[in-house]
């Protein structure tokens, strides 16, 4: 029931740095009280339950992913609608496209990130994990956030976009801003920085991408630049589309796997027992990495326009409002997951989760994640008997309503002897 006095309660602690630090009990009063609820005094819904997003993502009549509008904090401290237009537009690429262009950004992107690409780079991911865990291990403590979860995404993206991955550096700033334009978090004058920086990576992309334009080889593509480029040639997409398509899989291949990454040896490093289980029965890593995405979604939520009048849940959405599909509160959904706070490798469901979307709409960089993630355990495992969370420092994740991503994790680790 959405009441005056639930209203308000959820009005003042949505952007309450303690529920964005833990979003689940307020999860919680939104599937139990509200799975479909308006952020006061704005024209965006909340939606929480598995159903009802699931419901969501088969009705594109209604609901187009185009990304329009965005949560801010106005003067006040409080939520507010932010329209992108400001930004110079509609986001309509890839996984923020409508069909029938989503499905022709797909087909070009997808042939560099099949099963037999992802598999190609095991190597090489696995000699940049190598070499960070070694050098942790070697300190016998550090950040493994700076040294394995931020960097090897960015890396393994640039790779295969036909990026220079000596500049990862810049790269992973520039997509840890696309991920702070959505975080809610930033008013006004954060958010007009932000579109500059935004800006930067555009000029940077399209100087790249015009020199892929006018090299690219028809017969031996070996990029996704490359793919995009014979794409604009052909006349399937325009280089400003093929720009906005980079600038997406850049943004979200160093957010959702850090968020991931981070995530995973973070429950590690407090479960020594899982630890154990995990190095002598490595085969259930994968299994391990499911449950993680369920449990600490790497993307909270993503948005969709409404393009006509419509009811969810008994709530009727008028045709200028957003809703946020909670992805993170859908995959803790008693209704589908039991005892769904808990951690279970075991868990004979844990496939339905959405913390990779679902639909046409599905992560494409999902099998690519997921390998990272493994690789990444993999090493970190086999290279230590033991590590554990530093007691000198404090684990937090960055302030957003979007992403689920540490700004750090401190270890002590003890090496495999």
């Amino acid at each position: 029931m959405n009441s005056a006095a639930g209203q308000t309660l959820i009005k003042s602690r949505l952007l309450d740095p303690q529920v964005i630090e833990n979003p689940y009990p307020f999860y919680r009063e939104l599937l139990n009280h509200a799975p479909v609820y308006r952020v006061p005094d704005t024209e965006v819904y909340l939606v929480s339950s598995w159903k009802l997003i699931h419901e969501v993502l088969k009705n594109q009549a209604d609901y187009s992913a185009n990304l329009t509008g965005i949560l801010m904090t106005d003067e006040h401290g409080q939520p507010a609608l932010f329209d992108l237009s400001q930004f110079g537009g509609t986001v309509d690429a890839i996984a923020n496209a409508d069909e029938p262009f989503h499905a022709v950004h797909r087909k070009l992107v997808l042939p560099q990130l099949n099963a037999r690409k992802v598999a190609a780079m095991d190597g090489e991911v696995r000699a940049w994990a190598r070499a960070g865990v070694q050098q942790l291990v070697a300190a016998e403590r550090g950040d493994c956030v700076g040294e394995l979860a931020n960097a090897i995404p960015v890396k393994v993206m640039a790779r295969l976009a036909g990026l220079p991955v000596e500049d990862v550096d810049q790269l992973l700033k520039w997509a840890f801003s696309g991920g702070d334009i959505l975080a809610g978090t930033p008013d006004l004058e954060r958010l007009v920085a932000l579109g500059v920086s935004t800006g930067q990576m555009r000029e940077y992309l399209a100087s790249h991408f015009d020199a892929a334009l006018q090299s690219v080889n028809l017969q031996d593509r070996r990029s996704v630049m490359d793919e995009l480029a014979v794409g604009v040639r052909e006349g399937a997409i325009s280089e400003q589309d093929a720009v906005a398509i980079l600038i997406v899989l850049v943004g979200a291949a160093g957010e959702s796997t850090s968020s991931l990454v981070g995530s995973a040896i973070r429950i590690l490093a407090e479960n020594s027992e899982l630890q154990q289980q995990l190095r002598r029965q490595p085969a259930l890593i994968e299994r391990y990495i499911e449950e993680v995405v369920r449990l600490e979604s790497p993307f909270k939520g993503h948005y969709r326009a409404v393009l006509n009048e419509t009811k969810l849940g008994g709530i009727t959405i008028p045709d200028t409002a957003r809703v946020f599909l909670l992805w993170a509160a859908a995959n803790r959904d008693p209704q589908v997951f039991t005892d769904p706070d808990r951690l279970d490798i075991a868990r004979d469901n844990t496939g339905e989760h959405l913390g990779f979307g679902h639909g046409i709409h599905f992560c494409i960089g999902a099998r690519l994640a997921r390998m990272e993630a493994r690789v990444i355990l993999e090493e970190l495992l086999q290279s230590t008997s033991d590590f554990h969370l530093d007691s000198k420092f404090t684990v937090a994740h960055v302030p957003s309503i979007f992403v689920r991503r540490l700004g750090a994790l401190h270890l002590t680790l003890s090496a495999n002897e």
